[in-house]
């Protein structure tokens, strides 16, 4: 394969078999599960290589910032505080399923030629007055500033360099970002193959060509604030411009992110996503129906045997008179206990209703 030659260590292709993932993987790790899914076992790809959208390596890696240790917070913070938590759901399991991973996005830098237009707004300030009325002292005058906008059109040409103009490399880009939180791009170093001993990196699945249509807009947005300074402007709205775009030059960049698992009632694989130069984490928490019930089943089981307590005091009172009052006080209490083993599930029923949280 000589696409990955570049990488600087010998790799292999993987792709999950469930969710079709892509991933570039240590050519001697043959067993992996899928860091995304968390179903199933990835696949070697020994054939069209040449069809993938990008498999050369990056140019630039933003490197784990969140350390072991704080990832092992992070995973404790998750795992606490849920109700009848499935039994998976523990710090220990989700600590031993953490895998390092890279996310790739596309960086483009160009020169932008360009004829625009637009409103630009200006902040001032209006004094009026306004009439009031309070219990105390009636009528009164109050001075009143209001803040408005004095729009103004703009017309001009822009020449100009944009670096690190960002765009998804990754069809689910925005909604990884929606989870995890937008990325830093202060602190970026140059790709050393040496980062593939640990972790993943999943592959694009978006070529620049096909990723220069969320890249325009941003070209534009950048433009449009410039334009916006430059005539010393508050507000701008309706930004129009006819650019031509020269001199692009496209770089790839690698994002880390840890990834870890715990398995529901189902037995299903629940993803657990921790920001690795953040530490914001994203996963569905969720109670166990399942130890809810059982928990109910114990309090039922509990609220019976204190019943039949109950009823053969209540027997024995027909010949010891005061027995018939610890009879009685004793199926009161089965009952209330009886009640209680609503709790369980409707706290857990509670629990699940909150949408997936990120920490």
């Amino acid at each position: 394969m000589s696409e990955l030659t570049g990488w600087g260590t010998d790799v292999g292709i993987a792709v999950c078999p469930h969710c079709d993932w892509r991933y570039l993987v240590p050519a001697e790790k043959t067993t992996l599960r899928c860091p995304h899914c968390f179903a199933a076992e990835l696949d070697l790809v020994t054939e069209g290589v040449e069809q993938l959208p990008y498999v050369r390596p990056p140019e630039l890696v933003t490197p784990f910032t969140v350390t072991k240790t704080t990832a092992d917070k992070r995973i404790e913070e998750f795992a606490d505080g849920i109700p009848f938590a499935p039994r998976d759901l523990n710090p220990d399991a989700l600590r031993g399923r953490v895998q390092p991973l890279y996310l790739p996005m596309w960086l483009v830098d160009g020169d932008v030629t360009a004829t625009w237009e637009a409103e630009v707004g200006f902040n001032y300030n209006v004094v009026s007055h306004q009439e009031r009325y309070s219990d105390g002292s009636g009528w009164a005058t109050q001075q009143v500033q209001e803040t408005r906008i004095r729009w103004e059109p703009r017309v001009g040409q822009l020449e100009r360099h944009y670096d690190n103009i960002v765009a998804p490399a990754l069809e689910q880009h925005a909604a990884m970002e929606q989870a995890l939180g937008v990325y830093a791009l202060d602190n970026t170093q140059p790709y050393v193959a040496s980062i593939l001993e640990s972790a993943l990196v999943r592959l694009p699945d978006r070529a620049p060509e096909a990723a220069w249509a969320d890249a325009a807009p941003a070209f534009q947005a950048a433009a449009g604030e410039e334009c916006r300074q430059a005539a010393g402007a508050d507000h701008i709205r309706q930004f129009r411009w006819s650019p031509t775009y020269t001199s692009q030059h496209w770089t790839l960049l690698l994002l880390p992110l840890y990834a870890t698992y715990y398995l529901d009632d189902e037995g299903q694989p629940r993803p657990v996503l921790i920001n690795g130069q953040s530490g914001r984490v994203f996963g569905a928490r969720r109670a166990s129906m399942q130890r809810a019930q059982h928990t109910a089943l114990i309090i039922v089981a509990v609220a019976a045997v204190l019943f039949l307590l109950s009823l053969a005091v209540g027997v024995a009172g027909l010949a010891v008179p005061p027995l018939l009052a610890v009879g009685g006080i004793g199926g009161v209490l089965a009952l209330c206990v009886g009640l209680g083993a609503i709790i369980p599930i409707v706290r857990a029923w509670q629990f699940n209703r909150k949408p997936v949280e990120t920490l």
